[in-house]
Parts: structure tokens; C-alpha cells; sequence
């Protein structure tokens, strides 16, 4: 998702939460923007990267599912590997500088049970922060792990970031739809967003 902001652009909202404009980010959405509105997104065992400029107040945010894809995909914001990728060049085309850019990192939840061997919420965790140190982008705050959801809201231009932790879901629909997701995307060809709640 590219945002220009002449016209409003999809998943823009008023978030009474957060008394402010806002964007709401699906899985394999990707956004940067210097406007002064919020970009939030709720994640389970998917992640969400913050990276911001202070220097130009400009920023954006990335939700992916799954670290990386089978070698052959086409390039997908779903896939991690793929999400920090488009966001960094997104932010570079805008004037940013890679020496400046801050990470926040949040989501990497273990909410789907069953799966105790290298669950997708640890993995797309471990992924975001190896990634981050091998391209020198600093992590100034992170909320990763756990068996919780959360909300995520990130205003852009300043940095800041609000997260809310969600009641454990472990037996709730959201489990299931994210579970039924992950086994679509194993037969689903790389194309077009994938909602997830």
C-alpha cells in the first residue's frame, strides 16, 4: 500500500482511541508517510516493524506473516524478507537516510497452540530483530512474544508508539482464522493482500 494522501486512502479511519487519523495496516501491507495520523494494525503471530527518519519526521510500518517464502515467490509484503525490503526503499525514495533510521518492533505472538517446535510467531520475531542488527538499524523499543495479540499504533513522523495487549485468544475465533490462513498460504499463489482478523 503506497499512500498519497489526495484522496483517503484505504484503511483510513478516525481512531477514537487514539483521537487522531489513522490508517489500519492488514497482513502484507506496508505504508510510510510523513502526515500526522497513526498507522495501526493488530498482530498475533505476524510482526510489524516501525522504521522512522526523526531527522525528516517521516515513517512507516510493515506487517508480514511469515519470515521469507520459497525462493521462487514474487516479491510479497506478506513475507518479512520481502516487507523490510519495500519499506526501507519506500522511505529512501522519500529522503531518508539509512544512518538514521530507528526500529520498533512489535508482535511475534505465540497464539496459535500446538505448535511447539519453532512456532511462527518465534520465528518471525527472531527474523525482524537478525534482520534489523544485520542492517545496523538500531531497535529503540520492542514488545515481541508472548501468547497475547496486540494493537499497534504508530504516529509516523514523531516516533511514538502505543501498543495494547488483547485477552489471550488461544481458544477464540482469531486462533482459528489465523490458523486457516497459514494453511492457505501454503497453496495460495503470491498475489493480492491477505486479511487476517
Amino acid at each position: 500500500m503506497n499512500v498519497a494522501f489526495a484522496e483517503a486512502a484505504p484503511g483510513d479511519y478516525y481512531d477514537s482511541a487514539l483521537q487522531t487519523r489513522a490508517i489500519r495496516l492488514l497482513p502484507a501491507d506496508y505504508i510510510a508517510t510523513d502526515q500526522p495520523l497513526a498507522l495501526v494494525t493488530l498482530l498475533g503471530s505476524c510482526v510489524a516493524a516501525c522504521l522512522y527518519d526523526p531527522a525528516l519526521a517521516l515513517g512507516g510500518m510493515n506487517h508480514f506473516m511469515l519470515p521469507g517464502g520459497p525462493g521462487n515467490d514474487a516479491i510479497c509484503a506478506r513475507y518479512g524478507v520481502h516487507a523490510m525490503e519495500l519499506l526501507i526503499n519506500d522511505l529512501l525514495k522519500r529522503g531518508a537516510r539509512r544512518q538514521r533510521l530507528l526500529a520498533k518492533v512489535f508482535g511475534g505472538g505465540n497464539v496459535l497452540s500446538g505448535f511447539h517446535s519453532a512456532p511462527i510467531g518465534t520465528r518471525n520475531a527472531d527474523f525482524v530483530l537478525e534482520y534489523l542488527a544485520a542492517e545496523r538499524i538500531p531497535v529503540m523499543a520492542q514488545d515481541l512474544g508472548g501468547i497475547h495479540p496486540r494493537k499497534v499504533g504508530f504516529f509516523a513522523q514523531t516516533g511514538r508508539t502505543l501498543v495494547r495487549h488483547l485477552p489471550a485468544t488461544r481458544d477464540d475465533g482469531i486462533v482459528d482464522a489465523e490458523r486457516a490462513l497459514y494453511g492457505r498460504l501454503a497453496r495460495a499463489p503470491v498475489s493480492g493482500s491477505v486479511e487476517l482478523f
